[in-house]
């Protein structure tokens, strides 16, 4: 990337020292607010999703989900911008996420009963991913004008469970369903 392109100069700016930091725009708000919780969740989901591609990538298995992570990756850092930028539009499309899981879904049996997260390291982070989605989601119906990110976080997390039977089917784990309630 070129001098003249750069976007970030400085790590440290003491500009959050009194509890506050900026949005897009420049405008100051506090850490507290809801929109950045919501970017700030969005952004420990995609750590988390880094986190699972490290783990698929050292047992270089599952090109097509690193592919599909990779993407993901990237539209985190677009709906990131999005929160950060007050009346931004647009996001990311979301209808990807719903062919994605339906491909990925037709590889598994029906399910009978709701899945225990557990099975294989992978599966269990892709869980874990599931459910920071999910908070990022809840926060996200919070922030004024950021349904679209929420519905975004909504298929995502639908995405991200599916991936995570798909990695315990192959992984040659069981996957552990509850047994309901006695």
């Amino acid at each position: 990337m070129s001098k003249d392109k750069q976007r970030i100069n400085r790590v440290t700016t003491r500009g959050g020292d009194r509890g506050e930091t900026s949005l897009a725009d420049g405008s100051r708000v506090a850490k507290s607010d809801p929109r950045i919780q919501a970017i700030g969740t969005v952004d420990e989901l995609n750590s988390f999703i880094g986190l699972l591609v490290v783990g698929l990538r050292g047992a270089d298995q599952h090109p097509e989900l690193l592919e599909l992570l990779a993407r993901l990756q990237q539209e985190l850092f677009d709906l990131g911008a999005y929160l950060a930028t007050v009346g931004a539009t647009p996001i990311p499309e979301i209808d990807w996420l719903d062919d994605a899981v339906e491909n990925l879904n037709a590889q598994l049996p029906p399910l009978t009963e709701f899945v225990i997260p557990n099975g294989s390291a992978s599966s269990v982070q892709c869980h874990v991913c599931r459910t920071v989605c999910r908070r990022a989601e809840r926060q996200c119906w919070e922030v004024d004008g950021c349904e679209a990110v929420a519905r975004y976080l909504n298929r995502l997390s639908d995405l991200l469970f599916v991936m995570a039977r798909l990695l315990n089917r192959s992984d040659n784990d069981d996957e552990s369903q509850w047994r309901g309630l006695s």
